[in-house]
């Protein structure tokens, strides 16, 4: 009787509902409040989420209405005789043991226990507290069948700033079962370790120190619809395409610096060329490489004369050439990942799966629903382009360093007397270092699949070690960039003299500029760790790609993109 009246009480707060808003930031903060209904929250505000200092979420009140109903029609089903994974029937090879009905409460709590097997560095916290509210919203969809008091929990610590301290290995992308297992521990009160305010301890002491209640028992059937889906690697993924896009602007930024120091040719980025191709990312790959550049003297014959090239160049190498074609190609992925993340993000990622029956009262369906091999391939597709764009990024920095590659520059880039100062060609060799590391971490693990837990799990999406794999390789990429940026402000600063009249590129201005207020050119030799260091930081930083967004913003910019 008690669950009608909830829902009936729960209907008549539907009115209040309200929907998400970004509030006023207080000075150097972000502050977000959000809504979950299961159904709308989109890549702009997953991105607002992972970034907020501060964040307040709330379900919304017809998703609780529907979220009761859904657990009414479950207990139901359940008391009509249903046998069900997870509620009342035990897990994995040991699908087909009944669980007493005294033991079904109990087993919650065992399988969290059971689950929490992962090992290796934790997640950020930004991470893990975007995995939380993704899981949240996935359970407001109504078709787990767990309470709407579970989800309050999950978004109580969300609010008071508690992270569970979530492993990153274990997790097959079968379910994100691991580290969901250890929220799971950390959400119900047992003696895992959880972060609040900078410092680690174990859950209960932290939670009483964020003003929360200690205690949490799950009730039959709410551990599974926690730890059996992809949230985990929904939140990593969305962090590494945020990740991607920035570091594409960087490169943008790094590549139109090239541009200047070697005198490229214009032709290859006219907008006719690629009009042609008819791929829109492509298009506009090279308008933003065209508003960087605009206005640029030295990427005319004039300034090529000025180097003593008397003789059109025709065309350059297939490694500028191509660029828009390469980076495009990356930006169109990066498109098309946006769209899979807010499909995953707003889906019931979990098994078994409660719906109502055409005739009336609800009934369990069990699936496969965690699985993750769309999201999986994708992000081992992503890790390929990701290290292409390492390699091309290192064949750039490489043709800086040669008098006929570079079309003239000083031997090394050095600075000073050439032979006696020995330039930065070892600067070079660390992004040569880099890269078979990056190739290396581009092999596929989806097409690594092992079998698992008595052939019950006998196939598995590797997407969590894909995931893993990608965010190596952007930190590998980080540094290959600082070095592309590093080498070509130097080359343009070796030449400076001899373009005395010419202008920059308004872009790559504003980019070259950035880069020396952090590190100074090169002269005579000196210690190039920190320099290196120093630009890395920079790239980390999204500083150059804000710089680069910026100049090619719409608006009174004459060089928009």
């Amino acid at each position: 009787m008690w669950r009608r009246l909830l829902v009936v009480f729960t209907a008549a707060l539907v009115a209040m509902a309200g929907t998400g808003v970004v509030s006023p930031l207080a000075v150097g903060e972000r502050r977000v409040d959000l809504v979950l209904d299961g159904d709308s929250l989109g890549w702009d505000r997953l991105v607002q989420v992972l970034e907020a200092d501060r964040l307040t979420v709330r379900l919304d009140l017809k998703a609780r209405q529907k979220m009761v109903e859904a657990r009414t029609g479950a207990l139901d089903a359940i008391a009509a005789g249903q046998r069900v994974y997870g509620w009342n029937q035990a897990l994995g090879p040991l699908k087909d043991q009944p669980l007493a009905e005294a033991d079904r409460v109990e087993f919650q709590r065992r399988v969290l226990r059971s689950h929490a097997a992962g090992v290796g560095l934790a997640l950020s916290d930004r991470v893990a507290r975007l995995a939380l509210v993704l899981r949240a919203n996935t359970m407001a969809r109504g078709t787990m069948g767990v309470r709407p008091e579970f989800v309050d929990r999950v978004l109580a610590l969300v609010g008071a700033g508690v992270t569970p301290r979530m492993p990153e290995i274990g997790s097959l992308g079968t379910g994100d079962l691991q580290p969901m297992a250890a929220a799971g521990l950390v959400l119900t009160g047992e003696p895992a370790p959880a972060r609040f305010q900078g410092r680690e301890a174990p859950a209960p002491e932290v939670l009483a120190a964020a003003g929360l209640p200690v205690d949490f028992p799950l009730e039959q059937g709410e551990a599974l619809p926690l730890i059996s889906g992809s949230s985990v690697l929904t939140a990593r993924y969305v962090d590494a395409v945020v990740r991607a896009e920035r570091l594409a602007d960087t490169f943008d930024g790094a590549f139109t610096l090239f541009l200047e120091a070697t005198r490229a040719e214009q032709g290859a980025f006219d907008a006719r060329t690629h009009d042609e191709r008819r791929i829109p990312a492509e298009v506009r790959a090279a308008a933003t490489v065209r508003a960087l550049i605009c206005g640029t003297g030295w990427m005319t014959e004039e300034g090529r004369k000025r180097l003593g090239e008397e003789h059109p160049r025709v065309q350059d190498a297939v490694s500028v050439r191509a660029t828009p074609h390469i980076t495009g190609a990356l930006r169109q992925r990066l498109a098309d990942a946006r769209g899979h993340i807010e499909r995953e993000a707003n889906a019931s990622t979990s098994n078994p799966l409660v719906f109502p029956k055409a005739g009336g009262g609800h009934e369990f369906v069990m699936g496969g629903n965690w699985d993750a091999a769309l999201l999986g391939h994708e992000i081992d597709s992503l890790n390929a382009q990701v290290a292409d764009l390492g390699v091309l990024s290192q064949e750039l920095s490489a043709r800086l360093l040669a008098d006929k590659w570079s079309y003239h520059l000083p031997a090394n880039l050095a600075g000073g007397e050439v032979g006696l100062n020995s330039g930065m060609v070892q600067v070079q060799t660390v992004a040569v270092a880099l890269v078979p590391e990056m190739q290396r971490l581009a092999t596929p693990a989806g097409t690594l699949s092992r079998p698992a837990k008595f052939g019950q799990e006998d196939h598995n999406t590797m997407a969590m070690a894909s995931v893993r794999a990608l965010h190596d390789n952007l930190d590998r990429l980080e540094t290959v960039l600082a070095v592309q940026v590093l080498m070509a402000a130097q080359g343009i600063d070796l030449i400076a003299e001899k373009m005395t009249g010419l202008p920059l590129g308004t872009g790559t201005r504003r980019v070259h500029d950035l880069v020396r207020r952090h590190v100074p050119r090169l002269d005579d030799d000196r210690y190039l760790t920190p320099d290196l260091e120093k630009t890395t930081d920079l790239v980390r930083s999204a500083a150059i790609s804000r710089e680069v967004r910026a100049a090619t913003a719409p608006g009174d910019n004459k060089c928009a993109a």
